[in-house]
């Protein structure tokens, strides 16, 4: 199921990113009365989680540099309620798919039908260990079928990166640790440049560069070692194993019928880079 985890990620994340890269979700959160996006950004995301703290959305999210959620959580909340912030994301990233879709697509028989299949898979794995989806399992499943889509993509997303948080910290790699690895992968060099931390402090960066090298994963000129890669591909394999668990509850025939009618859905949001 490794390679149909990695599979489904794939088709499945450009429904996703429409929440971070198209207008109308952003555009609802500041109707709400978000100032910034990043205010609309944690508060809804970490929604799910109720009124927590910072150092809990901290946690939870695991990829964000000391202080960066506490500019957001718990003030964004103030005002307005987490309910109505998750609503709204809902609602904009709805509006989105619809959008990009067209009638054609987001109409479709195949769009229902994707949308149930992900409802089943999303809704089947353990939640153990898994806070961001569990957090996302105790919302009430959209009765419209793009808006269900997206919910159930994002849900799977959120038990992805669960598994992925816990491969990380079992290879003790940080989460702007994450990103330098990330960036590597990607071909960016120098690797502190990545729009992911490119903003933190240069002794910040600087700290994180050396204590890789110290454990031999990037040489001396910033590019990953053997050691790095390798650690960088079990990263994403495990991640990969721990996503699988919700494709279980599909059968073989379901899986190849999801995997059909996501195909037309993913290549038309990939053309427009989700936006």
């Amino acid at each position: 199921m490794t390679s149909t985890a990695r599979r489904m990620f794939e088709l499945l994340e450009p429904i996703c990113l429409v929440t971070f890269f198209a207008d109308e979700c952003n555009d609802e959160l500041a109707a709400l009365g978000h100032r910034t996006y990043w205010d609309g950004y944690f508060a809804s995301r970490a929604a799910p989680l109720g009124r927590v703290p910072a150092e809990v959305v901290h946690a939870a999210f695991y990829n964000f540099a000391e202080g960066e959620v506490a500019r957001h959580i718990p003030s964004a909340w103030e005002t307005i309620p987490p309910d109505a912030s998750v609503a709204a994301r809902e609602r904009g990233s709805a509006a989105s798919l619809r959008r990009i879709l067209g009638d054609e697509l987001a109409g479709s028989p195949g769009l229902v039908r994707a949308a149930d299949l992900t409802a089943k898979a999303a809704t089947s794995a353990p939640t153990a260990g898994r806070m961001m989806y569990a957090g996302m399992r105790t919302l009430p499943m959209p009765s419209d079928p793009a808006a269900r889509l997206w919910h159930c993509a994002t849900m799977l997303r959120e038990h992805r990166g669960d598994g992925h948080i816990a491969a990380l910290v079992g290879a003790r790699i940080s989460g702007a640790e994450a990103h330098i690895l990330s960036a590597l992968d990607m071909g960016i060099h120098p690797p502190e440049s990545f729009g992911r931390v490119h903003h933190l402090p240069k002794t910040r960066l600087a700290a994180v560069m050396n204590g890789l090298r110290e454990r031999g994963l990037v040489d001396s000129d910033g590019h990953f070692t053997d050691a790095g890669r390798e650690l960088k591909q079990h990263i994403e394999t495990l991640t990969d194993e721990l996503a699988a668990a919700p494709y279980e509850a599909l059968s073989a025939a379901e899986l190849d019928e999801l995997i059909a009618a996501l195909e037309p859905i993913t290549a038309r949001l990939v053309a427009t880079g989700s936006r």
